[in-house]
């Protein structure tokens, strides 16, 4: 995992982010999460890699680009094909969503950022569009808490892991009526919470960066999104941990397709994403993560970026002026 792929991938998020960025406000789903998917998909191509998208926009016959199994990177390109050896290039997973939020974006809201994590081949988790119960949190509490917990119960931890009074915790859940109960069990502890419509990878994080005034995330969402987490919370010496939920057989028959064997485990985040991980991510919009797209003057554009590694736990903030009308 070169060091150098890691801005590479910025400019790949950049340019996701950059494309859906136009639609902010305009009340269009489809178009904004099209038009991040197609500046994504081009972008990949002049990254030096043998890339195969592991966590993608879902399955081939509902996706034509970055659909889960596609290749991606100067490896598979026309070009690549006229070098003898293309073995040169570094066979890596991406896990990727290039529009993080896109009722957030569309409405206008807070948080919706483009992202990619990466691994070298068979080091991430190929989970199915299924729903994933997850929990994520900070360094100090890193081995303290688990999914076979009440609520209550890790709260009751985090606190003092935290050396904080329960009522001074922010627990950040996604607004969904499949919440509804967690949501009351929270409440009784005294906790505040955060409510959010959409972008719970962005939120995970926030719960393992000091100072984004979010200590615990809990709840039901993607497990795709959950792949995505892990490889970025693995870069903040955080915690996660992950376990799918499936609605019905056949979900499970797709889970045992792509190698999931114990429909119950609670996976944790070497088991979700192994060895070296990158993660790299694009503001669309404001959010406690990172700053939106800015429109300086005629083609003048602002983008915010981060970079983590998980081999130096580096964390990279990138702000970038780009020259749209080249």
């Amino acid at each position: 995992m070169d060091r150098n792929l890691a801005l590479e991938f910025v400019r790949v998020t950049e340019a996701a982010a950059l494309a859906s960025s136009g639609y902010m406000g305009r009340g269009d789903e489809h178009q904004a999460d099209q038009a991040a998917v197609t500046a994504m998909r081009s972008a990949f191509n002049s990254v030096l890699i043998n890339g195969r998208v592991v966590i993608g926009e879902g399955e081939r016959d509902k996706a034509p680009m970055l659909y889960i199994g596609e290749p991606v990177g100067f490896a598979n390109t026309k070009e690549a094909k006229k070098i003898n050896d293309t073995n040169i290039f570094p066979e890596i997973d991406i896990a990727l969503d290039p529009l993080e939020g896109t009722t957030i974006c569309a409405k206008g809201g807070v948080g919706a950022t483009s992202v990619i994590a990466a691994a070298k081949k068979g080091n991430l988790l190929h989970a199915p569009d299924v729903y994933m119960d997850k929990l994520a949190c900070g360094i100090k509490a890193k081995g303290c808490l688990s999914l076979d917990n009440t609520p209550e119960k890790n709260i009751s931890i985090l606190s003092k892991k935290l050396n904080k009074p329960i009522s001074d915790l922010t627990i950040v859940i996604l607004e969904r009526p499949r919440h509804e109960e967690l949501i009351n069990k929270v409440r009784l502890t005294g906790a505040r919470i955060c409510l959010i419509g959409d972008g719970d990878v962005s939120a995970g994080i926030a719960a393992c960066t000091q100072g984004s005034g979010i200590d615990l995330l809990l709840g039901i969402g993607g497990a795709p999104e959950g792949v995505i987490t892990a490889a970025a919370i693995k870069c903040l010496d955080g915690d996660f941990q992950g376990r799918l939920i499936f609605k019905d057989e056949s979900e499970k028959s797709r889970a045992k397709d792509m190698g999931i064997k114990d429909y119950n485990k609670i996976y944790n985040l070497e088991q979700l994403a192994a060895g070296p991980v990158l993660f790299a991510a694009t503001g669309v919009t404001d959010g406690p993560f990172l700053k939106g797209v800015r429109h300086l003057s005629r083609g003048r554009v602002q983008t915010n970026s981060v970079v983590f590694r998980s081999q130096t736990k580096t964390k990279r903030y990138i702000q970038t002026e780009h020259n749209i009308q080249i």
